[in-house]
């Protein structure tokens, strides 16, 4: 009979196992390592993950009393010490390389966005996440504060993270998208908001055909060209074709753009969008920024459901590391949830994992049967690790 592995262990087969060995070579993530591998330090980071730890002593405690269950991934214990200098030591950009390779996989089963287009649909946006200055001064932002930054291009199909920036509290939204190529392709569709507004950045975005949706600033001066339309779509007032009147602002970008005014009924608001899609109607261009809501909501759900605003360590590797680990969790419960077609959120599945995650019970179990089945199966006996003197 074969014996069932545990949810832990079952969900680690997820894991691209060549793809990250190859990231660990890269870096020589093992180049010192005697026992505690690279490998071994992801399973533990993201067993602190699933089961929310708060420190390294509760992550050496808790799989020390898991250890008969835990035993056959080859950590039968952990010294909090070991896993704080590989945390400070090794490289970050090991778990970066894994969280996109695991994207690959994830983008290949989303479902896709709800408009009518087809074209695919991504929104920029950044949020900050405090820290103390005393414990990270590499992390200063203000005078007393400490902050890091996530920087994310959100994909409206899937709600994935399709590529994301981590730097400190100071850089700005718009220098981060100007040193960084992020990975918007030809006929793309991007929503962000006005923190981006960098005319030769916009202009750029023109020239590699990607459209760009954003609102206006009250300061924004123009030209008008010309009608587009004549308004239709509720709440549309006004659809013009405008060109830049600051001197400056027209050598960074020459081009026409399109002007929208739109009445928000619901916050009962005039909002002024500006776009280079001359083909959507003026209400899709609404809805494509209003949609712009989902990358908020993903930063809160982040904040709230992963381990990533308190911290194992204060250097700067050890933070990064953390939060690399966390995003390839979230990928992990995104591929487990398309590839299953999971009905329920990823909240639910996350509860469910952390509950069961030592348990020897198969995925299967966890995704097709009702919260209420699930508690009726019978789990596989454990097989306890004999230990003689001497060993």
């Amino acid at each position: 009979m074969t014996q069932v592995g545990t949810v832990f262990s079952e969900l680690l087969k997820l894991v691209p196992r060549y793809h990250f060995d190859k990231a660990v070579n890269s870096h020589q993530g093992d180049r010192y390592a005697k026992s505690f591998t690279s490998w071994k330090q992801f399973i533990t980071l993201l067993y602190s993950q699933i089961t929310r730890k708060d420190s390294l002593r509760e992550i050496e405690t808790g799989l020390l009393a898991q250890s008969n269950r835990c035993y056959h991934l080859g950590l039968t214990r952990v010294c909090r010490s070991t896993l704080a200098d590989a945390n400070n030591r090794r490289d970050f950009r090991i778990f970066e390389e894994l969280f996109y390779h695991l994207l690959g996989r994830c983008k290949n089963l989303t479902p896709k966005h709800k408009f009518r287009f087809k074209n695919p649909l991504y929104s920029l946006d950044a949020s900050t996440i405090d820290l103390c200055l005393s414990v990270f001064p590499w992390a200063k932002f203000r005078k007393t504060k400490g902050a890091i930054k996530l920087h994310c291009q959100y994909d409206h199909s899937g709600a994935l993270p399709s590529f994301m920036v981590i730097t400190d509290g100071k850089h700005h939204e718009a220098r981060v998208v100007k040193e960084h190529a992020f990975p918007l392709k030809p006929d793309s569709i991007v929503s962000i908001d006005r923190g981006y507004l960098d005319f030769k950045w916009l202009y750029s975005l023109t020239v590699r055909r990607v459209s760009f949706v954003t609102r206006a600033k009250k300061n924004f001066k123009y030209e008008v060209t010309g009608q587009h339309k004549e308004p239709t779509g509720k709440g549309v007032l006004s659809d013009e074709s405008v060109r830049m009147a600051n001197v400056y602002a027209s050598r960074d970008y020459p081009e026409e753009l399109r002007r929208i005014e739109f009445y928000d009924a619901e916050k009962k608001k005039v909002l002024v969008f500006m776009t280079n899609n001359f083909k959507l109607a003026a209400s899709t261009i609404a809805a494509i920024y209003k949609s712009r809501w989902q990358i908020e909501l993903f930063f809160k759900w982040i904040k709230q459901n992963l381990k990533i605003k308190s911290f194992l360590g204060s250097s700067k590797n050890a933070v990064m590391t953390q939060v690399w680990v966390a995003m390839c969790y979230y990928l992990l419960l995104a591929y487990i949830k398309y590839q299953a077609r999971f009905a329920h959120s990823l909240l639910y599945l996350s509860r469910v994992i952390r509950e069961i995650l030592t348990e020897r019970k198969t995925l299967i179990d966890i995704l097709t049967l009702k919260p209420e089945r699930l508690k009726k199966i019978k789990t596989e006996p454990i097989q306890y690790q004999l230990t003689f003197p001497g060993q």
